[in-house]
């Protein structure tokens, strides 16, 4: 299994046989509405060229459900599946319908495809529709929490060993703030814990956020879990 984290909470992921984005955001949309929300990570048109098996976007915000970027995979990938809670998915029913397999993915959610099973478990998010997701592959299993606070509820839905754990650590937007995010880490248990959500928008870097499990990821680098 490979990984590469496109910025902001966007990631791409290669299983066996199955290609999966978690909120791809690689347009300048968000820059487009509001000028301060300019990008600091430059944009890699590489992985706009990619057919992903699975596109999953955690919440209907642009920085996750991205129109540009989505619109882009829904137009070149028909027979694509895509994940999303009820608000998210909305959106792409009004605009995308007929293209591409659409899938309302809520929490307690489970949907398994190309030997990879993708379950939807609770987020605490200014979008009331957000989820977390973990996908399972063979031994290694890998926790998106999207953007959430720390909220208890959330511990329910996780399974006692998890391999990666990727979290936000921003601390604005209704996401957790570094503090938070430790004690997040020290609940959740994972062999390793990614910061994300930093440095897109803002000039935060992920070594600011300490933990022993810490794992820091460079935007496009490529590695192996």
């Amino acid at each position: 299994m490979k990984i590469t984290w496109l910025g902001q909470a966007g990631f791409y992921l290669q299983c066996e046989n199955q290609t999966v984005m978690i909120d791809p955001y690689l347009s300048d949309y968000c820059e487009s509405r509001n000028p301060k929300s300019y990008r600091r990570t430059p944009k890699d048109d590489r992985f706009l060229q990619i057919k992903p098996n699975v596109l999953i976007c955690t919440h209907d915000h642009a920085d996750h459900y991205d129109p540009d970027t989505v619109s882009h995979f829904f137009s070149d990938n028909r027979t694509m599946t895509f994940l999303a809670p009820e608000s998210a998915y909305k959106m792409a029913v009004a605009s995308y319908k007929g293209q591409a397999n659409l899938v309302r993915f809520q929490r307690h959610t489970v949907w398994t495809q190309g030997g990879v099973e993708f379950s939807a478990v609770k987020a605490e998010h200014s979008d009331p529709w957000a989820i977390g997701v973990l996908i399972r592959e063979k031994d290694k299993t890998l926790y998106f929490s999207g953007d959430t606070l720390y909220n208890t509820d959330i511990f329910s839905d996780l399974p006692k060993e998890i391999d990666y754990a990727f979290i936000p650590v921003n601390g604005v937007g209704n996401n957790m703030n570094r503090i938070d995010a430790v004690k997040f880490a020290d609940m959740v248990g994972a062999k390793k814990t990614v910061p994300m959500h930093v440095g897109m928008f803002d000039e935060i870097s992920p070594l600011e956020f300490s933990h022993p499990t810490a794992l820091y990821l460079t935007p496009y680098q490529e590695i192996v879990l």
